[in-house]
């Protein structure tokens, strides 16, 4: 098989193109910005790029996009024609070249308003039932371009699945309370308990999806870590977090309190991966669990992949506060 990997200079696309380097299936990458896996140099918004790099292919997972931290750089029109337009232009091209698969990664950044409970809520339980309320120009058109795989399947018949990844990019958060108060490490150490996965499980579930797509014809999937907790925990967690963590892991507490570590004072979302575990077939190997060995054995967290590709930034600005300018 051949596969187009579209966003292969960045994080999630480079650590696809590194795990299919090691397995049976010929990639090709496309990114806007040179890399040593992107072997096409070009825009997801010009149908003549496209219609070149998908020549040949017999599938596609489509990880090119402006993300959150363009918000503040980028026009909102630069959305629109990368986000929804260069993903018409592949869709399109799929459908022309008899593509049998068309993987699309989109954002938990979809749910928007749905994150945010009213004071005094509970903690959100955030799974593929909930309704989105993007945010942003970033949801808003990662949304619709959501939309449009849903569209070509009904039309076209093409298979095609959406991936709602949470973070797993290794730069330093753009919340400058939370980057005062955690160390980097700690913060997203915290966030692998609710909102966090680790690159290497964010690129198996793509290759998971991509093995499941002719089956399953069209879905949208939660791509995140595997929460230890539950419904029943979710009015404690907007309080006292960290009773609920030293409940279920009795060990964090003096491990956290020897490194100088710190939980959340409130988590309010927490999201649910069963059905891409369920459907997909996907185990992801990293969770809270994972982590709290490799900060007992005094290793950096995450997998060798996520080191390997390492930080690639936004932008070739650096900004004086913060990775990114925020809205």
């Amino acid at each position: 098989m051949r596969i187009l990997v579209t966003g292969s200079s960045g994080h999630l696309g480079e650590g696809l193109m590194r795990l299919l380097a090691d397995g049976p299936h010929a990639a090709v990458g496309l990114d806007i910005k040179p890399g040593p896996h992107t072997g096409i140099v070009g825009s997801i918004a010009d149908p003549a790029v496209v219609a070149t790099a998908i020549r040949g292919v017999d599938a596609v997972l489509h990880t090119a996009t402006l993300h959150k931290p363009h918000v503040g750089t980028h026009s909102r029109q630069d959305f629109v024609d990368t986000n929804i337009a260069g993903t018409l232009a592949l869709l399109e091209e799929a459908v022309r070249g008899g593509v049998s698969a068309f993987i699309f990664t989109s954002t938990t950044s979809a749910f928007g308003g749905a994150l945010a409970p009213a004071p005094g809520e509970p903690a959100v339980w955030i799974d593929e039932t909930v309704r989105g309320a993007p945010k942003n120009i970033y949801g808003v058109t990662k949304t619709a371009a959501e939309d449009l795989c849903e569209l070509f399947h009904r039309r076209h018949g093409l298979p095609c699945l959406v991936l709602r990844t949470s973070r797993f990019f290794p730069e330093e958060d753009d919340n400058r309370q939370r980057r005062a108060l955690y160390a980097d490490a700690n913060a997203k150490a915290n966030e692998f308990l609710f909102r966090r996965v680790d690159l290497a499980d964010a690129a198996e579930a793509h290759l998971r999806a991509l093995e499941r797509a002719a089956e399953i014809g069209f879905g949208r999937y939660i791509v995140s870590a595997t929460t230890p907790f539950t419904r029943a925990d979710l009015a404690a967690l907007r309080g006292t977090p960290a009773g609920v963590v030293g409940r279920l892991f009795p060990d964090f507490e003096p491990l956290y309190a020897r490194l100088g570590y710190w939980m959340f004072d409130e988590i309010d979302r927490v999201y649910d991966n069963a059905k891409a575990r369920r459907e997909l077939g996907w185990a992801p190997a990293y969770d809270f669990a994972r982590v709290l060995d490799q900060l007992s054995r005094g290793e950096p967290i995450g997998s060798p992949l996520a080191r390997a590709v390492g930080s690639k930034g936004y932008h070739d600005t650096i900004f004086e506060d913060g990775p990114y300018p925020v809205e």
